[in-house]
């Protein structure tokens, strides 16, 4: 992979941090931790990362929502009983107890800003593949860490 190309996405995600972190509203390190949740489902071996998460979309009958955040087109909305439903239950408690929020609060919240993480780390329409992609993620983790 070109240097130039890899240093452009790691700015990239930089952005992804501020922007994304303002969207969350609360109090900065709040809205940064909820994204550093977010970003540990996107990492995560278990659910298979960003791809895994994706296909968790389609499987679920969102495939249409989930492509438009993934390609370069305007993001399709997702409402929080949606995001419920592919993430699970135990994930959402789990994660709500993590940034003491209520699942609803916390479903509602990734509602919001879910679609734009997505879009934000797909920005040539498709999930980057060659471990970019994890560096990235590991990038942004470090920011909020």
């Amino acid at each position: 992979m070109c240097k130039n190309r890899e240093e452009g996405l790691m700015g990239l995600f930089d952005e992804v941090v501020g922007k994304l972190g303002g969207m969350l509203g609360g109090g900065e390190g709040e809205g940064q931790g909820l994204l550093g949740g977010v970003m540990e489902l996107l990492t995560s071996g278990e659910g298979g990362g960003l791809g895994g998460l994706v296909q968790s979309f389609k499987d679920k009958g969102l495939g249409d929502i989930v492509s438009s955040w993934v390609g370069t087109g305007e993001n399709l909305p997702i409402n929080a009983d949606q995001i419920k439903e592919v993430l699970g239950n135990e994930t959402i408690a789990n994660l709500a107890a993590k940034f003491g929020l209520s699942p609803e609060d916390l479903s509602a919240k990734l509602s919001e800003f879910l679609p734009g993480v997505i879009d934000k780390l797909t920005p040539d329409g498709s999930i980057p593949e060659g471990g970019l992609l994890e560096k990235g993620l590991d990038f942004l983790k470090g920011k909020l860490g």
